[in-house]
């Protein structure tokens, strides 16, 4: 369910792009789906995003800048241990030079170079490039 969650919202960030939005809303929203958006708006893909009534189903406002090309949620769960970040951040990004792999691990939701930096390893949430 949290997947779907993440993949509906992702794919409504990338659909506004393409349309070239200023902003778009995403409802329903999760936990999740807000770190995922802190860590896009930390690597400058999204300028700001607002998080409305938390509490109930709420609904999350998103300013884009228009640096996304593309961002996916991994449906299924795929574990990832620290040493194999890098193999498979070429493997699962279309760019090799550019993009982020969002990975939840014990420290939280970190991209893949904080993964790397702080040596942690767990599961493959999405990426975004």
């Amino acid at each position: 369910m949290g997947r779907r969650i993440l993949n509906d919202a992702l794919r409504t960030i990338v659909n506004a792009e393409k349309r070239r939005f200023a902003s778009t809303e995403l409802k329903p929203i999760s936990n999740v789906v807000a770190s995922f958006l802190q860590i896009m708006k930390y690597r400058g893909y999204i300028k700001d995003f607002q998080v409305h009534d938390p509490h109930r189903v709420g609904k999350i406002t998103v300013q884009l800048l228009g640096r996304v090309n593309d961002c996916r949620a991994i449906t299924y769960r795929q574990d990832i241990k620290a040493q194999y970040i890098e193999n498979y951040k070429t493997r699962a990004l279309p760019t090799h030079q550019w993009g982020y792999v969002v990975i939840t691990t014990p420290n939280g939701v970190l991209d893949h170079e904080e993964a790397i930096r702080q040596n942690v390893g767990g599961q493959v949430l999405g990426y975004f490039y």
